[in-house]
């Protein structure tokens, strides 16, 4: 780890940081939408992944110089349906894409976090676990539903065949998975309005969480 990593992990220890995680088509979005309602400062990796890609940022340069040009669009944007055209087939292709992303990914969150400026910062990302962003989480919040439900909502929501949703699916971590590593457990098969009373709570519980780091950091 670089003496920036170092001290980037030392800023971070003295915000709370609550990750929250959930399968596709869970509501995790939806959730993460009732918080910054509440003030609080969301930085989202999906978001993140794209704007690190922008054009003519170092990554899409790192990415275009090792697969070729090919993958830029005229308008020098990333032409992301040939970049997974190259993956799809390509186990080789795809970890160097991933040893280009993951870290580029990863210095950006941590940027953000560290600016935040609200009492307590969400970490939000569908794959919290897997690429072990929960290290940077001092809590974390996992979103649940069946997995029928997901299934349901996402292929209705993204306009896709249910096969393909349980295809991403049994690429990510379990249901039973995700539940077990949760510090706290968001059921979201009912209305928004339970949704959000959910979130009001929760924010209550991190408010305090922030304020008792805040008077450890300080002594």
């Amino acid at each position: 780890m670089t003496e920036t990593a170092n001290t980037n992990q030392l800023n971070l220890n003295d915000k709370l940081i609550i990750g929250v995680t959930g399968g596709i088509g869970s509501g995790k979005s939806a959730l993460t939408a009732e918080f910054e309602k509440l003030n609080v400062v969301v930085v989202d990796a999906d978001v993140v992944a794209r704007e690190v890609v922008e054009p003519n940022s170092p990554t899409l340069l790192q990415i275009a110089n090792e697969f070729g040009n090919d993958i830029l669009l005229p308008n020098g944007a990333l032409n992301r349906a040939k970049l997974r055209d190259i993956i799809f087939s390509d186990e080789q292709s795809k970890q160097t894409l991933n040893a280009i992303m993951h870290p580029a990914i990863r210095n950006e969150l941590i940027q953000q976090l560290l600016h935040a400026k609200s009492p307590y910062v969400i970490l939000s990302a569908p794959l919290l676990f897997e690429n072990k962003l929960d290290k940077l989480a001092d809590k974390v919040v996992v979103v649940d539903v069946p997995e029928h439900v997901q299934v349901h909502r996402a292929s209705s929501r993204d306009d896709v065949a249910q096969e393909q949703i349980k295809a991403i699916m049994t690429s990510q971590y379990s249901r039973e998975q995700r539940n077990e590593k949760a510090d706290y457990l968001v059921t979201n098969e009912h209305d928004i309005c339970f949704l959000q009373q959910q979130a009001i709570k929760l924010n209550t519980e991190f408010l305090r969480l922030s304020a008792d780091k805040s008077i450890n950091v300080m002594n």
